[in-house]
């Protein structure tokens, strides 16, 4: 069974660049209310102290003391297996959105052998499409009509399905196997998009298009991080084997 202490400490809520400290206090405690005790910010520069610690009150103000600060996403996500994206906007160009609850349910059983990150976009405009490139899941809180909710209420929501899901865990689970980290992945798709331009797979116009393609895809595979180093190796040996070829175009290949 999966130890509901060991689950909350793999849980991480990820902030990028919040506007208000006084949301980021509030989220600070609703962290703690539920059990998660680590914080992320990703900031050019930390925020008022004194705004956070009054919302997040002196219960809460130690998680706001040991807060994670990153000047970029990639750094802020790299140690996690899984990312999930929160969004209340829609587009062709987005993943299909499902409810916390929803999600939360196949999080469960990885928190055994996973780092997992809740991804939180700025008040006034919510993650980018460029964000949501390293989340495998993307959640949206179900709404009667007007979607758009404060940060530190979203944060909370999310906080407490976490919550009521890991606690009331009562059967044996078998534990994940450990995924790949988005450090590990973002390696292997640098490889994959190098091979591909190789052969010309890759056009300038599509470029963009066929890799945010291959992203999904392979996000939805959830790689281990063995999969994801032999996806890499063989990018890497294709890479080398095209260099080696052009460097001695005279040379015969190997004859089996």
């Amino acid at each position: 069974m999966i130890d509901s202490q060991q689950a909350l400490a793999n849980i991480a809520v990820v902030l990028k660049k919040p506007k208000y400290a006084e949301n980021i206090g509030a989220a600070a405690r609703m962290c703690f209310n539920m059990g998660i005790s680590r914080l992320i910010l990703v900031r050019d520069e930390a925020p008022e102290y004194e705004d956070m610690a009054k919302m997040a009150t002196h219960k809460a103000v130690h998680v706001i003391d040991r807060m994670e600060i990153h000047d970029h996403l990639a750094d802020a996500l790299a140690p996690f297996s899984f990312v999930v994206g929160t969004t209340a906007r829609l587009g062709r160009k987005r993943t299909v959105e499902r409810s916390p609850r929803d999600i939360i349910h196949e999080i469960i059983p990885l928190l055994a052998s996973n780092n997992v990150a809740f991804l939180f976009g700025p008040e006034d405009r919510g993650l980018t499409n460029d964000d949501l490139k390293y989340c495998q899941y993307t959640s949206c809180i179900p709404t009667a009509e007007f979607a758009s909710l404060n940060l530190a209420q979203a944060v909370a929501i999310h906080c407490y399905e976490l919550y009521c899901a890991i606690v009331e865990m009562t059967r044996e689970s078998a534990a994940e196997p450990e995924f790949a980290s988005t450090f590990q992945l973002e390696g292997m798709y640098e490889h994959v998009e190098a091979a591909l331009l190789q052969i010309d797979f890759l056009n300038e116009k599509s470029h963009h298009y066929w890799m945010r393609n291959i992203r999904q895809f392979l996000g939805r595979v959830r790689l281990s991080s063995k999969e994801a180093n032999i996806i890499r190796g063989i990018c890497r040996q294709f890479l080398w084997h095209q260099r080696s070829r052009a460097l001695n175009p005279d040379k015969e290949p190997n004859q089996s």
